[in-house]
């Protein structure tokens, strides 16, 4: 460990890199300050109670930014002397700690154990703790939770305990059900913060291992080509000439529209759009409803994105997703325009719902067409690496999901997946637009 001494100059030198790791400092063995790959620097000790051969102990000091070096190192010496007459402060904090609420080890793992996470997760597990940790979890001490306490909370959240109507704005409403898929989610969330807890030393095992979850109900739909001509036709009925009311039969005719023009619905081109884009490109949902038209690139092909699931990525567009890109008004910022030009559509639930049941498509999720698109691209023998590289995949192991769809030798390996899926869906034909020129651009 032996290095510079650590000073302010120093530590605002030190950059993030591909994993944690700790700076330490030469003047003072067992001081140093870690560096998160999110770039967070925290100041920490490590040392060791009865000899070389008793196990490292670590405590964290403190955030720099809240302590100044010299703080931290003031603090550092006091640990490292009690250490040397036998004192384990790591020890305490960890019996102090594991005397702390299930509530407050959440609100602990929100602020310090989640650097990695996303915002949108993030949102969803304040989402689980508020809805279910903490009313059914939040006041047992974290180290009297055994399995069996986890087991029962998954089965109270599956059979709806903590289902409840919550207030969404001014006139919304929206009712949390609970159900076997949220309660698995949960209790893979609730690993995840008695695993934080663990690494800290305030328990000593995770009350989590073990524990048989519930299918989480993501099962893994593809569209065959005769459901995909089927969705484009109900895509074209709805932006033309709409689709047919759902009437209540127990409510009386005269309460019905006599034309029938006025009979049907016409749904946004934008939403539309949106649904094409997420079926000729495999972006997820958030990704279209959040593109921004200074992200869209005509004369190379691609989208920019700068925030994804993944991090920032390219997505390549072919002919037929340029058609529809080149097709919309530019209302705004967002390609998807919303109902305020300056904010994006927040979703197409409703939409897709109207479209999908008209198509005899009700058990189709909007996430089933990244599916789709990934499953053509293995079944045309494009290789796992290059469909998952089209996804914006992490890990291949994301996309080995595919790979029975790449052992199929009656597939045409040399076609492109957004062109199989325009095909499917009758949606070639070629406009007299300035697309022609883009997508010849792009190639």
């Amino acid at each position: 460990m032996a290095g510079k001494r650590l000073t302010k100059q120093v530590v605002d030198t030190l950059q993030p890199k591909a994993s944690d790791y700790v700076e330490w400092c030469g003047a003072l063995p067992g001081f140093g300050c870690r560096v998160r790959q999110t770039g967070k620097k925290t100041f920490v000790v490590q040392y060791r109670v009865g000899g070389r051969n008793s196990p490292v102990r670590k405590v964290t000091i403190g955030a720099e930014g809240k302590l100044t070096v010299e703080e931290a190192r003031k603090e550092a010496a006091k640990i490292l002397a009690k250490a040397e007459l036998g004192d384990d402060v790591a020890g305490e904090r960890a019996k102090q700690r594991a005397e702390m609420t299930v509530s407050q080890l959440c609100d602990e793992y929100l602020v310090d154990g989640c650097d990695l996470k996303k915002a949108s997760t993030l949102s969803s597990d304040r989402g689980r703790i508020t809805r279910h940790i903490k009313p059914l979890l939040g006041n047992r001490r974290i180290g009297e939770i055994k399995r069996g306490d986890i087991e029962r909370f998954m089965r109270d959240v599956a059979n709806g305990k903590t289902a409840v109507d919550e207030k969404t704005g001014r006139h919304g409403r929206a009712r949390v059900t609970g159900g076997k898929g949220t309660a698995t989610r949960t209790v893979r969330l609730l690993g995840g913060i008695f695993s934080y807890a663990v690494e800290r030393s305030y328990i000593e095992s995770n009350p989590r291992l073990g524990v048989k979850v519930y299918p989480d109900g993501k099962g893994e739909r593809f569209l065959s080509t005769a459901e995909l001509q089927t969705l484009g036709e109900a895509l074209r009925e709805a932006e033309t000439i709409g689709l047919p009311w759902n009437f209540n039969e127990e409510r009386k005719s005269k309460h019905r529209p006599s034309k029938e023009e006025n009979r049907r619905e016409v749904i946004s081109p934008f939403a539309v759009a949106a649904i094409r884009l997420m079926m000729l490109t495999g972006c997820r949902a958030g990704e279209i409803l959040n593109l921004r038209w200074s992200e869209v690139d005509f004369e190379h092909g691609v989208l920019n994105l700068p925030d994804s699931k993944t991090g920032a990525k390219k997505v390549l567009l072919g002919a037929p997703a340029l058609e529809v890109l080149a097709s919309l008004a530019r209302l705004g910022d967002y390609v998807i325009a919303g109902a305020k030009p300056d904010r994006p559509r927040s979703d197409i639930k409703r939409p897709w719902d109207r479209i999908t049941a008209h198509a005899g498509l009700s058990n189709l999720r909007l996430h089933d067409l990244r599916h789709s698109y990934a499953s053509i691209g293995a079944a045309a023998g494009m290789g796992l690496g290059t469909v998952g590289k089209l996804l914006g995949h992490a890990s291949p192991t994301t996309t080995a999901r595919y790979s029975h769809f790449a052992d199929d030798p009656l597939r045409r390996a040399s076609e492109s997946i957004s062109e199989t899926i325009a095909a499917a869906m009758n949606a070639t034909t070629k406009r007299e637009t300035n697309i022609i020129e883009i997508s010849k651009k792009a190639r």
